[in-house]
């Protein structure tokens, strides 16, 4: 079993800056990939970044420029850094793994999801 525990989010004025993180526990030798969703009110819930275990990032093109993402493999933890945030930005963000592989040698196939954190972002 996997859990995702996120921490950060909250309101804030637009070009200010917010930060994300989180931290992955459970019986976890490693992930191949973290990142970060979201899902604006009516919208679907969309990609903002992601980061590979090598490092290697992906961003939306909404906020590329912006937006930070990086990881601590020590840790298991991923991080958000948000800046100059926008109104359009304002949505629940999801904390995404995928290819988690367990102490057991077990490559799990499905992702994993946190409980999402809200991001306002006021004009």
């Amino acid at each position: 079993q996997v859990q995702l525990a996120e921490v950060g989010g909250g309101l804030v004025q637009a070009g200010g800056s917010l930060r994300l993180s989180c931290a992955a526990s459970g019986r976890i030798l490693s992930i191949n990939t973290m990142g970060w969703y979201r899902q604006a009110p009516g919208k679907q819930r969309e990609l903002v970044a992601t980061v590979t275990r090598d490092g290697t990032t992906n961003y939306a093109t909404s906020v590329k420029g912006r937006f930070t993402i990086s990881r601590d493999n020590a840790k298991k933890t991923v991080y958000l850094q948000m800046n100059s945030l926008k109104p359009e930005d304002t949505a629940v963000y999801y904390c995404n793994v995928g290819g988690v592989l367990t102490v057991d040698f077990i490559r799990r196939s499905d992702p994993y999801w946190g409980q999402g954190t809200q991001v306002t972002v006021s004009s």
